[in-house]
């Protein structure tokens, strides 16, 4: 039998219709905020109120009517049951009004401080977890999640209780005025009603359940597609894309068929009860008229109390679906919570203190899955205010160490330290604030130019923004713009070329300031003109600070002070570029094909031993500490 392959990729434990409930729960009623805890009462009592106010007006149309049907003798008794009616009905959609304006508040927060509860936890879940999921049914969870609280809110604390206490207060007043037998009569429509909307309403849910999912499906494939556009144009295959989509959408059309079919089944059955409850009370109520028990109010008032309170009861039908529809929703949005942070801080765990820089990888073990270990007993430091670069094949862990360093992941065996402190037992906050990386694939924010750089420091000012960029060497490019530093930048940065988004990515660098640089290669991607520039840049701004560089292209790490060769997860060789030339070994090797891809430079730059008669300059290389 096959090994799960991380148990911390496991799925977390179903949480259930209630647990959702129990999750909502503590920002309806906060602890710590005592106001909104009285908007809270005090809703609930104008809600109480609206609905007393409610439950009067039908006894007010009764005796407007008997008072007309009986001989009038002064005017003024009907136009003060009349007034009193109109009242009646003013105080209950003011206390409603005022009800629902008193508990926006506590609408919104709640509904705020869940999205971003939920919101900060997926910040805070691993590198694994995002790489698994797909990022389009997670933005359709959190945006269906935080709507169902609304919608949860809105209906169950102002419609359906407000409709228990009214079926209460009804049931009371006609067993008082008519006799026990309507208020039975009444009772049992009520719970025939309610007892087919749940049972129906329960058995919809698979449908619902079932659109939502291929919903999320048919949203995450459009997404995925158009945000690789440029990759379904170099191939043709926007047919191709287009078929997949409508195969989503035609299962999502097979399931919204079926949700509807079996919505048509539960309002007509919810139609048939409330007609038949309807006309039986209101022949009770005309036998009653025709032997002299009751008066023609009797039965208006039979009537009118019926219509009322079958017209919220028709309502609550929906309101029943809709809160099943949000409680799943909401679910499948606080079901995020409940997934495990593969990597968390540690109890205790105290601010990085960054002094020099200097990294350690001691014995460092490491695989994404512990059937294909990436990483084998790798050891080597990085003293401070040096350059390491670590080079080697595809496939070699390169990359892995970046991630390693940066605690996406936590090490399988051995430690990561950063000045002697073993970056488990520090919080990731401080870590990740003494490391700052250009990546090989910069990826920047739909917005401004201004706002990508000051993404390195968010509370930096504009001179500290401007200079960072001067120093990336990207300012006068930017004032160039129609907009400056105000330019839009578009999805992923697609309005930049590769050489501008790395100018940007270098400048945020620069303003964030951190103790450790880390380029992760930085230049492969772009052409050897601008690669030189960059390289320069970079040269430029990690002069003096520990600095550790993943590189593909070798003519970059020549001046590095050590270079380690990665091969297979393992460190099989190191040494300053000239000696590993003169070693003859795999660095050699690596060399010696890069120079032959590049057209025979090999022999401009030197054979086997590093020497050459004429060498040119290779370009700007990365640097080398100045007392090296």
């Amino acid at each position: 039998m096959t090994a799960p392959a991380d148990p911390a990729a496991a799925p977390a434990p179903r949480l259930g219709e209630t647990g959702a409930l129990r999750t909502l729960l503590p920002h309806l009623w906060p602890k710590d905020e005592p106001g909104l805890r009285l908007r809270v009462v005090v809703a609930i009592l104008f809600l109480v109120a609206a609905k007393a106010a409610t439950v009067t007006i039908p006894i007010w149309f009764k005796e407007a009517v008997d008072a007309l049907s009986a001989p009038v003798t002064a005017v003024t008794v009907p136009l003060a049951v009349i007034l009193a009616y109109g009242l009646a009905r003013v105080l209950g959609l003011a206390f409603g009004e005022i009800r629902d304006a008193i508990f926006v508040r506590v609408e919104q927060s709640a509904v705020r401080k869940a999205g971003l509860s939920v919101f900060r936890h997926l910040h805070a879940l691993s590198l694994r977890f995002h790489l698994e999921r797909q990022t389009g049914g997670l933005t359709r969870a959190l945006e269906r999640g935080t709507r169902a609280i609304k919608t949860i809110l809105s209906y169950a604390l102002f419609s359906i209780f407000p409709t228990i206490v009214e079926i209460g207060l009804v049931t009371v007043i006609l067993a008082n005025m008519l006799g026990l037998r309507y208020a039975l009569a009444v009772l049992v429509t009520v719970a025939l009603y309610l007892a087919y909307t749940f049972a129906v309403s329960e058995w919809r849910t698979k449908f619902r359940r079932a659109m939502n999912d291929l919903d999320g499906r048919a949203n995450t494939r459009a997404i995925d597609s158009l945000l690789n556009f440029e990759t379904v144009k170099y191939f043709g295959n926007e047919e191709h894309e287009a078929r997949r989509y409508d195969q989503a959408l035609r299962r999502f059309e097979d399931a919204a068929v079926r949700s509807e079919q079996s919505l048509a089944f539960l309002n007509t059955g919810q139609s048939v009860i409330i007609s038949v409850g309807l006309v039986v009370v209101m022949a009770m109520a005309a036998q009653g008229i025709a032997a002299g028990d009751l008066t023609i109010g009797d039965f208006v008032l039979v009537n009118t109390y019926l219509l009322q309170l079958y017209q919220p009861l028709n309502f609550f039908g929906m309101v029943y679906r809709e809160i099943k529809q949000a409680l799943t929703d909401m679910e499948a949005m606080f079901q995020l919570l409940h997934v495990e942070r593969e990597v968390a801080d540690s109890p205790g765990a105290r601010p990085l203190a960054a002094a020099g820089g200097a990294v350690r990888f001691e014995a460092v073990s490491f695989g994404y899955d512990p059937r294909r270990p990436i990483l084998k007993g790798v050891d080597f430091t990085v003293p401070a205010g040096r350059t390491v670069a670590i080079v080697g094949p595809s496939g070699a862990g390169k990359s892995t160490i970046s991630r390693l360093l940066f605690r996406f992941y936590d090490v399988s065996g051995g430690s990561v330290s950063i000045d002697g402190q073993d970056i488990r037992t520090v919080t990731q906050a401080s870590l990740r604030a003494a490391i700052g990386i250009v990546p090989q694939d910069t990826v920047l924010f739909n917005d401004t130019v201004y706002y990508n750089i000051a993404y390195g420091r968010p509370g930096a000012g504009p001179a500290e923004v401007e200079q960072a960029a001067r120093l990336a060497h990207i300012h006068d490019f930017v004032m160039g713009l129609p907009d400056g530093y105000q330019t839009m930048v578009g999805e992923r940065g697609l309005k930049l070329s590769g050489g501008e988004k790395q100018r940007v990515a270098i400048a945020r660098t620069i303003l964030k300031d951190p103790a450790v640089f880390m380029f992760d290669e930085a230049t492969s991607a772009l052409d050897t003109h601008t690669e030189r520039e960059i390289q320069a840049n970079l040269r430029e701004v990690s002069r003096g600070r520990t600095t550790l560089v993943i590189a593909h292209r070798l003519s970059t790490v020549v001046d590095a002070d050590e270079i380690l060769v990665l091969e297979q997860g393992r460190i099989v060789e190191r040494g300053r570029h000239a000696d590993l030339l003169a070693a003859g070994g795999a660095y050699a090797a690596l060399w010696a094909r890069q120079q032959e891809s590049r057209g025979g430079i090999a022999a401009e730059d030197g054979g086997a031993d590093g020497e050459a008669e004429d060498p040119p300059d290779p370009g700007p290389a990365l640097p080398r500490a100045a007392s090296a």
